[in-house]
């Protein structure tokens, strides 16, 4: 298991945690200057997670949303998914977006993301007046078919 350093920035933030042994994700829990935040209709609104995270050179933290928020209530992050790079060391928050048409509360301790980190590729783009030849080729939306 890779241990991953995190800095508290506000005493009232929970630690991430995994719900159970095989969580890709781990739960990132709100931080709220009174009880609850709400979240008008439609709107958006940054919600801190308490924490910095010292994520290794080579991999990134991809915040999403919990399925129980989106499915249940309308709530998901704005941005889809949220990127964290290995350089940043400011406090990880989420902007969750209210879908519904009702007024949403997040409560002060309660989950509402989730945060995988894992590897990526890093990449040099270089000019070419030709890319290798696929079967697919430039098809694209919708090109391979719906069955």
């Amino acid at each position: 298991m890779e241990k991953v350093r995190i800095k508290k920035l506000n005493e009232n933030a929970t630690v991430p945690t995994h719900a159970t042994v095989g969580s890709a994700g781990a739960d990132l829990y709100a931080v709220c200057e009174r009880d609850f935040i709400e979240i008008p209709p439609h709107e958006t609104v940054l919600i801190h997670t308490g924490f910095a995270f010292e994520i290794p050179d080579g991999y990134v933290g991809l915040v999403f949303a919990r399925s129980s928020l989106g499915t249940k209530r309308g709530l998901a992050p704005a941005n889809k998914v949220g990127v964290i790079d290995s350089d940043y060391r400011g406090e990880v928050m989420v902007s969750l977006h209210n879908h519904s048409n009702v007024l949403a509360q997040i409560e002060n301790g309660e989950r509402i993301a989730q945060m995988v980190i894992v590897p990526f590729l890093k990449t040099e783009f270089v000019l070419s007046d030709e890319l290798d030849d696929t079967e697919r080729g430039a098809g694209g939306f919708g090109s391979t078919g719906k069955k």
